[in-house]
This record gives C-alpha cells, structure tokens and sequence, in this order.
C-alpha cells in the first residue's frame, strides 16, 4: 500500500497490528515499569527525588514535544518506515538506561527514548485507521485499549519479578534491557508483515510548524515537570503563558498553510476536539494513580517490588477483560460505554480510597483486590471507544497527524497528572506527621517514665518523621532520625528501641496512607472533570461506522 486507500483485506493484517502493538505495548511498559524500580534505582544510583520526577517526566516531556511531527513523518515518508526506525532507536536508547552510571545519564538515555517513541507509537493508530475497515476498526482499537491498558498496569508486576529475580545480577537495570528483547523480535517481523502505507499528496515537512509546536510545548510542559523542586517560580509560570502563546500563534499559522503540520480542519469536529480534551484530563489521573500507589506500596507499607506489582495486577485484569468487552457494547451504547466506564474507575479508586482507610498499617495485598479490579475494568470501558470516538471521521490521510494529536493529548496529560498530583502527595506527606505521630504518642509513653523526657522523645521523634517522609534522597539517614536512635539505644529500657522502631514502622504507614487517600481524593476530582467532558462527545452508537453526529 505505497498510498492511503481504501481498507483492504490483507490476510497478514492482524498479525501486522499485533507486531505494532508490541511497540505500543513497550512504550507505555517503560512508563510504569520505571514506578516500580525507583527504590532500588534510588539506592543504586543515589537520585534525587528530582531526579526521579525527571526519569519519569523527560521521557513525557520529549515524546509529547515530538509526537505531532513523528505523525506528520508517518504520513509523508511511510508509517511502517517510521515505525521500524522509532521501534530501532527505542530499543537503542533502552540499552543505554540499563547501562547508565549515573542519574544523569539514565535521563539523559530516558529523553532519547522518548524522542525515538514519538516516532514509533503515532504510527500505530494511523495504522490501524488506513488498514482495518470501519466494521472492524472498533476491534483493532479494542486491541490498542487493550495493550494500552496492559502495558500502563502491568509494568509494575514484570518489573518487580525482573528485580526480584536480579537476572544476571542487572537488577533495575533488566526493566530496560527487556526492551532490546522485544524489538529483537518484533522489527523483523514488522519488516516482513506490515504494509507501508503514506500520504502521497503530502508537502515537505512544514519546518516552520515544527518549530512553533515543539517550542511550545516544551515552554508549556518543562515548568510542570520542574515546578515543584523549585517551589512554583514566577518563572515557570511565564513560561507556561508563554508556551500557551506559542501554541496559540502556532494553530494561527498551520491556519493559514496549504499543508500544515495539524490540519486545524480536524478541530471542527466534535468528535475530535471534545475526545482530546476528554482524553487528556482522563490521562492525567493514570500515570498519577500508580505513581502514588507505588510510593504508598513500596514507602509507606514496605512491600517488596514483587508483592507491589501483585497488588497492582487485578487492574490489570480487569484492564484486559473489559477492553474486550467494549468492543461489543461500544456500537450499540456509544458515549455512553466510556461514561459508564469514568464511572466505574472512580468507584474503584473510591474503594481504594476506603481499603486504606478501613485497615490502616495492617492492610494485605489481597483487601485491594475488589477496588484494583473495579477501576481496572473501568479504564477498559474507556481507552478503545474513546480512540474510535475521536478517529471517528478523520481522514484517512490525516491519520498520522491526528493520532499524533491524539497521543499528545495522552502525553500531556500524563505530565501534568505526575507533577501536579504528584507534588500535591509529597506536599501531603508532611501535614500527615502530626496525626500519626499522635496516633503512637501512647506507645512511646509506655516506656518512658519521666513526663519531661516523654514529651522531649515524642517531638525528636516526630521532627525524625518528618525529615524522614520529606527527604529528597530516603537512602540518607537524617541528622534527627540518627538523634532518636542513639537516644532508643542508651536507654536503659530494652523496650524502647523495640517500641520506638514499631511506632517508626506504624507512623510512616499511617503517614504514606493519609497522604495517598487525600490525593486520590484529588483524582477522584479529575474523573468527575472527565465525565463533564464526556457529555460534549458524540451521542451516536456505532461511533466507528462514520463522521461523527456535528
């Protein structure tokens, strides 16, 4: 297929968008796969908390800046060419993290993978726009939700058995190795069974369109990601109006061009528009979610990365079976399939929310698992239909440039999510200390007889917790915390120390969980902004047989 043309019925197709699925799938894996691994990164690499932000928000930052123009390139030069090369450079830049020496390197390698993924992911969905005709389009973007929701959730389990399993003594540094594997396997099988397929009537790249775009969106989205180190600088904030500006001045221009970058013409559908503004404030509260659920696992509770990624996988399942699911109730419900399903992910992490609050420090794995599932089987109502939703209508030869649009939108949304509810958890972990240390104030009471040397333990105590929660490197033991210890040994009490570490043991749990149900409250927020903008969307069923209701 040199050229975009009406669907075919190419006998290797499925097998084709299986193969590109693998990218998809690798791409969204190496987003939350690097949650789990942060503790041990941490130990390993000695990073900062801000170097932690950035591991995760560079790669956001550099594939949403470059996502438009990879979709663009998809179209003028070939989507299966595209793909190949993003797939090679992916694989290239994830042999690079693992082999990282330093913070800054790893970020640095993590900045390039997010460049080459920019190229390699928005072919994916022109892909199935130009191969899959529209009766059978909803079942290919039925497989997209599905890996996507896969590939989001299913990160932390495969990197806490990688950890665990420390193959060949790598540790963490598996996660990315894991990457060469799978395009070890998937790029001569892409070369083989995709069929290029190109927008013949495409200009050259519109340089200038690059430019504005990417320029942008870099002004807009590096004050996120930095903000909070910085304690929210007037700075960023300009930088942000002006990103806002630039994005401005930049649909102003493509406007105005024959053969633009983003054919603005695709803002004139309801469908569009209303879905990519759905699907950036839904995004935001994904990457947040497991951030914070990670943190609360492996910080708060102590759980190992293994045991965190087992109490993750319910989602996963229920990721997996209502993304198929929708498949089927999508053609005859419409809109309504990704309403119900915003619904049912906030039930979800309303009962997320509950499980903590019920068991406090004593919570297991396994009393998540009817929340997890819940807001697991909600995100698959909503990933699939949601995609077809906005493609609905689209051209054919527009389909690089919207999904390039489309994976923006995620993109963004995923980088305000961690640094916005990102920085609201950390903010929040420090106005928790002083309820957990009251709740264990009696234990440490108990112990000490002398009224005045109890008040004085309970406030080096708490003073220690508090260091301890808002630390920006957790491996470095703060000057208080090494205070309360010499001060637990010395005493002539064999009880203290024990009691003094159960109350350190119980104060961080309470503090991490109060911390994660307020911010989840926050996200709860986001959902119910999503389901508001899910009533702009089309009402139609069967939103994948045509354009879209205006």
């Amino acid at each position: 297929m040199s050229q975009d043309a009406e669907p075919t019925s190419d006998p290797r197709r499925w097998i084709a968008l299986i193969t590109m699925l693998s990218g998809a799938f690798m791409n969204l894996l190496d987003v939350s796969i690097a949650n789990v691994a942060l503790p041990s990164l941490r130990a390993d690499l000695g990073a900062s908390f801000s170097a932690v932000q950035w591991l995760l928000a560079g790669y956001t930052l550099a594939f949403a800046a470059l996502l438009i123009t990879g979709g663009r390139l998809g179209d003028m030069f070939g989507r299966k060419r595209l793909f190949l090369i993003g797939m090679i450079g992916f694989a290239v830049a994830s042999a690079l993290c693992g082999a990282a020496p330093t913070p800054g390197v790893l970020v640095g390698a993590r900045i390039l993978q997010g460049a080459a993924g920019a190229l390699m992911v928005p072919q994916v969905l022109a892909t199935i726009q130009v191969t899959f005709s529209p009766a059978e389009r909803i079942k290919a973007l039925g497989a997209f939700g599905a890996t996507a929701g896969l590939g989001t959730v299913s990160g932390p389990l495969l990197g806490g058995v990688l950890i665990q399993a420390d193959l060949f003594g790598w540790g963490w540094r598996s996660i990315f190795f894991i990457n060469v594997a799978i395009a070890a396997i998937a790029v001569p099988i892409a070369f083989l069974v995709v069929r290029e397929s190109r927008n013949t009537q495409a200009a050259r790249l519109d340089l200038p369109g690059v430019v504005l775009v990417t320029a942008g969106l870099l002004l807009f989205v590096y004050p996120i990601v930095q903000g909070r180190e910085n304690d929210w600088p007037l700075w960023g904030w300009l930088m942000m109006i002006a990103g806002l500006v630039v994005l401005a001045f930049f649909a102003w221009y493509e406007r105005r061009r024959t053969s633009p970058l983003v054919p603005m013409t695709l803002f004139g559908r309801r469908s569009f528009t209303a879905g990519v503004l759905t699907g950036l404030a839904f995004f935001g509260g994904i990457a947040s979610f497991f951030l914070v659920l990670t943190f609360y696992l492996q910080y708060g509770l102590g759980f190992t990365p293994l045991r965190a990624g087992l109490t993750t996988l319910p989602f996963s399942i229920g990721v997996g079976v209502l993304s198929v699911a929708a498949t089927k109730l999508a053609p005859k419900l419409g809109r309504l399939t990704v309403m119900i399903g915003a619904a049912v992910m906030a039930l979800g992490i309303g009962g997320v929310v509950y499980t903590i609050g019920e068991y406090g420090p004593r919570i297991e794995s396994w009393q998540l698992i009817p929340a997890m599932a819940i807001a697991g089987a909600g995100m698959g109502l909503v990933v699939a239909p949601l995609a077809d939703i906005i493609l609905a209508g689209v051209d054919r030869k527009d389909a690089g440039s919207a999904s390039g649009v489309i994976n923006t939108a995620y993109q963004i949304g995923n980088a305000l999510g961690i640094a916005v509810l990102g920085s609201i958890f950390v903010s929040l972990l420090g106005s928790q200390v002083g309820p957990a240390v009251d709740h264990v104030a009696p234990q440490i009471r108990a112990v000490i007889t002398v009224p005045a040397a109890q008040d004085a333990a309970i406030a080096g105590f708490e003073t220690c917790l508090y260091d301890r929660v808002t630390a920006d490197d957790t491996a470095v033991v703060p000057a208080s915390c090494q205070a309360v210890s010499a001060a637990a040994a010395s005493s002539p009490s064999p009880e203290t120390a024990a009691v003094a570490n159960a109350a350190a043991t119980e104060a961080r749990e309470r503090v991490f969980g109060g911390a994660t149900q307020r911010t989840l409250g926050w996200q709860l927020g986001l959902l119910a902004l999503t389901l508001l903008l899910m009533t702009a969307l089309p009402r139609g069923k069967g939103v994948h047989a045509g354009p879209p209701s205006a």
